[in-house]
């Protein structure tokens, strides 16, 4: 369990809902006041007498901290054992791309660090890599968070802690100084404290209907860093089903198949349990459509399943089962990409106090998702084969984000600016699931959190480096499997 990070919150509504089992209790509930703006920025100042704002800025040696190669291992144990070595090679590339693939690693770290005890939909696995723009169902883009593998109830610092240690380590990634790195990190923080403020006085329909769009992130953006931001944008734009079907199908016999890029791609005949892929395919989606509503299953049934492969993802997601499914419409200028990912569960759970009301680990993340961001996907849904978990997505629909090169000092002059983006979404996100004018009350006016939690980045910004060299070192000793190169 946490051991500072139990809740706090003063507005128990949804709480109280959802226990009102006697007859007119859930009437009562609807009809019981709620805290004013004014109580909730007040009980939320009021939690810094017992987590003061500077305490956000140690990260103490601990002699008993976990190995964190023992975490990797554990979380492997339940992955296909074959893709594990590809695992290791995408995450030794760098110590940024170690911290992308280490989620459980972070997460035990921040489970015994200080937590004001306010609760929101975390994130769990919160990096600016993780970030980007996607197609709105009224095919507006959006700017926002883009990954849920890893959502659960938990401490909002524990997001923030992440996202603002990510911009350090991408900073050092990027060629960038230790000054560089504190200044990414404060401005993330400083920008999510602004924006959970304006949060804080809005109506709780705003919140839910605001969004990041693309007029918004191009007007708080300088001319040359809204130059890059356009590059991405149109490429976004762009980059929809049409696409992806010419970059991952040939026509074989005048039929679209996906191209095999094995291990990265492959056409299975079985899955890793065994199950003729056919029968797979057959529960996955009776269950996935009992998650989708009338509405998206008279859509989805007008398209015909045309090819099905196995698709490596991401780097912390690697190992996981991960298909891909193309679909054909009217015609072939009419493709549907469905993915397939595998849920399990969220490295957050074993810290966090609070538990879900259901135990599907595909419905966590599909529920996560529509909570924090706003206007997702129309086929997102969950479904269950060979006792795996599941939630299905679109594979490709007006998705774009920005990417880092190693080495390219230029682009730090910039990531400020994106830092601040990154802030900003995520202080929606808390805003759309917690409490944004408790959150605010704790983080204040002032820039004593911001000047805390860039002092604790940089020095979790080493503590990657350190888990990467032992990564590395794991590696040498042959403790650990990798994959050459040219496969992953």
């Amino acid at each position: 369990m946490v051991r500072s990070a139990s809740r706090q919150d003063i507005d128990q509504s949804f709480e109280r809902i959802i226990a009102a089992n006697d007859p007119g209790a859930l009437a009562d509930s609807f009809a019981a006041n709620r805290p004013s703006i004014k109580e909730r920025l007040a009980a939320g100042k009021a939690m810094r007498a017992k987590v003061p704002r500077n305490s956000h800025a140690a990260f103490p040696k601990d002699p008993g901290r976990p190995d964190p190669i023992d975490i990797l291992e554990a979380q492997n144990r339940t992955r296909v054992q074959k893709l594990v070595p590809v695992r290791y090679t995408r995450m030794l590339a760098s110590p940024f791309a170690f911290l992308r693939g280490s989620a459980a690693v972070m997460a035990a770290d921040l489970s015994t660090s200080p937590a004001s005890g306010m609760f929101v939909y975390a994130c769990g696995d919160m990096h600016v890599s993780n970030f980007g723009v996607f197609g709105s169902a009224e095919r507006e883009l959006i700017f926002a968070i883009n990954d849920f593998d890893e959502v659960y109830a938990a401490p909002w610092e524990w997001d923030l802690k992440r996202l603002a240690s990510s911009a350090a380590v991408a900073v050092r990634f990027m060629g960038g100084d230790k000054v560089q790195a504190a200044e990414a990190a404060r401005e993330s923080v400083a920008a999510y404290r602004h924006r959970v403020s304006r949060y804080a006085q809005m109506g709780h329909l705003a919140t839910w209907y605001d969004r990041i769009d693309e007029r918004a992130v191009l007007d708080s953006l300088s001319p040359k860093a809204k130059r890059n931001a356009v590059r991405i944008i149109d490429k976004a734009r762009a980059k929809g089903h049409q696409r992806v079907l010419e970059k991952l199908t040939t026509e074989v016999d005048g039929q679209h198949r996906i191209v095999e890029e094995a291990p990265l791609i492959v056409r299975e005949s079985h899955t890793e349990d065994g199950t003729p892929v056919h029968d797979a395919l057959d529960a996955m989606l009776r269950s996935y459509l009992e998650s989708l509503s009338f509405d998206r299953r008279k859509l989805l049934s007008r398209y015909k399943i045309v090819d099905v492969a196995r698709k490596v993802v991401g780097v912390g997601s690697v190992g996981t089962a991960c298909w891909v499914v193309l679909l054909l419409g009217a015609d072939s200028d009419d493709p549907l990409f469905l993915q397939v990912k595998q849920a399990q569960s969220s490295v957050l759970e074993q810290y966090s106090s609070y538990r879900l009301p259901f135990d599907h680990q595909g419905r966590r993340v599909v529920t996560g998702q529509r909570l924090i961001q706003g206007s997702p996907d129309i086929f997102l849904g969950w479904g269950e084969a060979d006792g795996r978990h599941l939630y299905m997505r679109q594979l490709a629909d007006m998705k774009g984000g920005i990417e880092f090169e190693e080495g390219d000092r230029k682009a730090v002059s910039t990531f400020k600016e994106y830092c601040r983006l990154c802030g900003w979404a995520l202080a929606l996100a808390h805003a759309k699931s917690g409490d944004a004018a408790m959150i605010s009350g704790y983080c204040g006016k002032s820039d004593a959190l911001d000047d805390a939690i860039a002092k604790f980045s940089l020095a979790y910004a080493s503590q990657t480096e350190r888990d990467h060299d032992a990564l590395d070192k794991a590696r040498r000793t042959g403790r650990i499997r990798v994959a050459t190169a040219s496969v992953i």
